[in-house]
């Protein structure tokens, strides 16, 4: 509690002794001899409701570029997000970027709302194959078209699992259709039947309960011919095979 009193009345100080300063422009230089001790408490054990706009920007600001200086990212992002400083958010997501920390750096691109560095990223990790991170930053902007692109991607490579992923989100009916049918070229049945149900396809759920019941899985039959309405089938099943 002491240091607590200590802390702001260095603060007040500061603030008393540079209003003029603090009125027309942030001068963080002002404020690193609090950040030791801000550094000490922890930035998730602070409290700097005491203090208007203009102080806690600076005080939040000086905390992050020394987080940063330090290499402890995440906690400069904190304070960067509690000083509503989207440059700064802006710089530590070019370095999670630097460091290969994609989820990380998206993340942070978001927290600033800098669509065209997503748009950016989401397309160099296309290119690259990344595929995971390029989803994640092109849900991130709500760019359904570069979504289809990349789910079409994953289908032309079998990669049902991401496919499933993007047109289950944007929920695009006519993509999860060529996706479900994709599925069952390869038989991947449990892909082909969660594609279909959301597109609420029911009559290609038959069709993959009849080829689910003609190689012999029982179960999967049983749960697209229900998804489907189809009780015929379903009945069918439950009298004459037992899983």
């Amino acid at each position: 509690m002491e240091n607590e009193k200590i802390m702001k009345k260095m603060v007040m100080d500061i603030a008393e002794d540079n209003k003029a300063v603090l009125s027309q422009k942030h001068d963080l230089g002002k404020f690193t001899k609090l950040v030791p001790a801000l550094m000490g408490k922890g930035i998730n054990n602070l409290n700097l409701s005491m203090f208007g706009p203009e102080l806690k920007f600076e005080l939040l600001t000086a905390l992050g570029d020394e987080y940063a200086r330090k290499g402890n990212l995440n906690d400069a992002v904190k304070c960067f997000v509690l000083a509503a400083n989207k440059q700064k958010l802006n710089r530590v997501a070019e370095d999670y970027e630097r460091l290969y920390q994609l989820d990380n750096c998206i993340d942070t691109y978001k927290l600033s709302g800098n669509k065209e560095k997503l748009l950016d990223l989401g397309k160099k990790c296309l290119a690259d194959s990344r595929l995971e991170h390029a989803i994640k930053a092109f849900l991130a902007i709500g760019d359904n078209s570069k979504l289809i692109e990349v789910g079409q991607h994953c289908v032309s490579r079998s990669r049902f699992d991401y496919a499933f992923e993007i047109f289950s989100t944007i929920k695009d009916k006519s993509q999860l259709i060529e996706l479900g049918n994709k599925c069952l070229e390869q038989k991947e049945f449990g892909y082909a039947i969660k594609a279909f149900q959301i597109a609420e396809a029911k009559d290609m759920l038959s069709v993959t309960g009849d080829l689910c019941l003609k190689d012999e899985h029982v179960s999967k039959a049983l749960e697209a011919y229900g998804l489907a309405g189809n009780d015929v089938m379903v009945e069918f099943i439950k009298e004459n095979f037992h899983d």
